[in-house]
C-alpha cells in the first residue's frame, strides 16, 4: 500500500499564494508520478497539474496555467504545489494522486492508483 498525506491548504485573499505539499510513503510502487486534483462543491473532480517521477516532464490543466507550478522535492517522495495569483474559483478541496505511470505526467484521474485525503483551499475575494 501507499499514503500520501497532503498539507499547506487554508484561507487566502484572491490574488495570494498558497503551497501545497503531498509526501507519499509505502513501498507499493517504487517510481512513481505524481498529480493534483481539485474538486469544487456540486463540481466534477479536474486535474490541476502533474509530474514525472524525474520531474522532467509537467502538465497543467488550462486554467492554472501560468499560476501554478509542481515540482518534486529533493527527497523523491514529496511534490508541491505552488499556487500563485489564486482566484475564488480556485476554492476546492485539492487532492495528490500517484499513479504506477513513472514516466508519464498524465491528466486522467484513472490514470492514479492511490491517493489523499486532501486539503482545503479557499480563496476569498
Amino acid at each position: 500500500q501507499m499514503q500520501l498525506v497532503e498539507s499547506g491548504g487554508g484561507l487566502v485573499q484572491a490574488g495570494g499564494s498558497l503551497r501545497l505539499s503531498c509526501v507519499t510513503s509505502g513501498r507499493a510502487i517504487s517510481w512513481y508520478s505524481n498529480g493534483w486534483f481539485r474538486q469544487a462543491p456540486g463540481k466534477e473532480r479536474e486535474f490541476v497539474a502533474a509530474i514525472n517521477w524525474s520531474g522532467g516532464s509537467t502538465n497543467y490543466g488550462e486554467t492554472v496555467k501560468g499560476r501554478f507550478t509542481i515540482s518534486r522535492g529533493s527527497s523523491w517522495n514529496k511534490v508541491y504545489l505552488q499556487m500563485n495569483s489564486l482566484k475564488p474559483e480556485d476554492t476546492a478541496v485539492y487532492y495528490c494522486a500517484a499513479s504506477r505511470s513513472w514516466k508519464s505526467s498524465s491528466n486522467s484521474a484513472r490514470e492514479y492508483d492511490y491517493w489523499g485525503q486532501g486539503t482545503q483551499v479557499t480563496v476569498s475575494s
